[in-house]
Formats: structure tokens, C-alpha cells, sequence
């Protein structure tokens, strides 16, 4: 091969390996944005919004704030942080008619 074909497949080869991350981080945030719908009971994109609210307000990368929320609905504690905001952001975007 020559060197020109060599820095071709290594550059197709960096850029599947991103796609793949960019692919499983947006599974992951697509999970979290279902367990917003259900948690607090608001349509997928009140859910991207919340997801979005609660990593810019916490300055954690939405990714993993995603991740934090899909362990958190498997059981695990939610860091403190995120939980607070978790309910403000819910609380900002919940339907009122859906209240007791």
C-alpha cells in the first residue's frame, strides 16, 4: 500500500470509530428521554428539553447525564446535583391538567 493509502484507511477507520460512539450515545439518550416521559409524564421532546436543562444546568455533558438517569432507573442513587435539578427541570415542564 502506499503511504497516501495507509492515512486514507486510518482516517475511514477514526471516523467509523465515532460514529460508532456518536451511535451508542445517542441510544442511550433516546433510553433517558423515555425515562423522562414516564417519570414525568411529558412528550419526548419536554423530555430532550429536561435532558438538555439539566446538563447545561449542572455543566455535565448530556451523555452522561443520560446514563446517570438510565442507572437511576436500574436503581441507583442519582448524585444529588442532578437530582435536584431533575425535579426543577420537571416541575418547569409538567402539564398542569396531569397534576392531582
Amino acid at each position: 500500500m502506499t503511504d497516501e493509502l495507509v492515512r486514507e484507511l486510518e482516517r475511514v477507520r477514526a471516523e467509523n470509530r465515532q460514529l460508532e460512539r456518536a451511535l451508542v450515545s445517542h441510544a442511550t439518550v433516546d433510553r433517558a428521554i423515555g425515562v423522562l416521559t414516564v417519570l414525568g409524564r411529558i412528550s419526548p421532546d419536554d423530555g430532550f428539553t429536561v435532558l438538555r436543562e439539566i446538563s447545561q444546568h449542572t455543566n455535565i455533558r448530556l451523555s452522561a447525564v443520560a446514563e446517570h438517569l438510565l442507572a437511576h432507573a436500574r436503581g441507583a442513587a442519582l448524585p444529588d446535583v442532578l437530582l435536584g435539578e431533575l425535579h426543577a427541570a420537571l416541575a418547569r415542564h409538567a402539564d398542569p391538567r396531569a397534576r392531582p
